[in-house]
């Protein structure tokens, strides 16, 4: 782990993970994790990657080992987009393969959006264009009740499917779960505010759509407009009503990903 400070002096925790030939140049991929997430969340990706790309994971803004930004300070989805941005800047990566999931999603297609020369190729999985038209301002006032833990165990459903390792998701429970709950509701409901369909247009790179088929809670008819929106992308779809695909498919998905790659580098 590496940290570098942006420009509101927030510590941003970051990992650079690079197995590819010592003679070979690598391409880059960079993997933006979801909201409750940090960069662990991508453990079952990084193997295969780095075999073949330079890997940089980082957290998000008030997530895993960067600093939670003080209730007096500004938030909003750009500062995520700009704190990408300037971890590229810091890394002197002028181009990568931007990867988001859910949360991390927006902050790609955002990504994407503002900075285009910066993205060559942009994979999205379970990533709407932002919360507004989801359900999820429910979830504040039970996580202020139950706690966090409780309120992700409880609705456990919308997340993983049956098929989910036990282990995993004990783990993905307790992880999720020591988030700040002050700093994930001000998170969450600022997303919540977000919905940039009609913006989607302006998406010029190749981009890959992954999304489970059956879900609630980023409504799979989206993804479809999305589809239709971003010229040339290509959509996949993952036969389960758990959210969280990254995690509970984690081969599946990393292999479209390897694939769509392949295809555009």
């Amino acid at each position: 782990m590496q940290h570098y400070l942006n420009r509101d002096g927030l510590k941003l925790a970051y990992y650079v993970d690079d197995f590819t030939k010592p003679w070979v140049k690598p391409q880059t991929v960079f993997l933006l994790h979801a909201a409750m997430g940090n960069s662990q969340r991508w453990f079952s990706w990084v193997p295969e990657l780095a075999k073949h790309y330079r890997v940089i994971r980082m957290d998000l803004r008030g997530h895993g080992q960067s600093t939670i930004p003080h209730s007096e300070q500004a938030f909003s989805l750009q500062h995520l987009v700009d704190d990408a941005a300037a971890l590229l800047d810091h890394l002197g990566c002028e181009q990568a393969h931007v990867v988001g999931n859910s949360a991390g999603g927006y902050v790609a297609q955002q990504l994407a959006l503002q900075y285009p020369t910066r993205v060559k190729t942009l994979a999205l999985y379970g990533a709407t264009p932002g919360l507004k038209n989801s359900h999820a301002p429910t979830w504040i006032p039970k996580i202020q009740q139950i706690g966090l833990k409780k309120f992700l165990s409880d609705t456990i459903h919308e997340r993983f499917d049956e098929t989910a390792d036990p282990a995993l998701v004990a783990w993905f429970i307790e992880q999720a779960g020591s988030n700040d709950p002050a700093f994930i509701a001000r998170f969450v409901l600022h997303m919540c505010t977000h919905d940039f369909m009609e913006e989607l247009v302006g998406i010029k790179c190749p981009t890959l759509i992954v999304a489970a088929g059956k879900e609630s809670i980023g409504h799979a008819d989206a993804y479809e407009q999305m589809h239709q929106r971003i010229k040339g992308s290509e959509v996949a779809y993952v036969d389960t009503a758990g959210h969280n695909i990254c995690d509970g498919y984690a081969e599946h998905c990393a292999q479209l990903l390897m694939s769509f790659l392949s295809r555009h580098k």
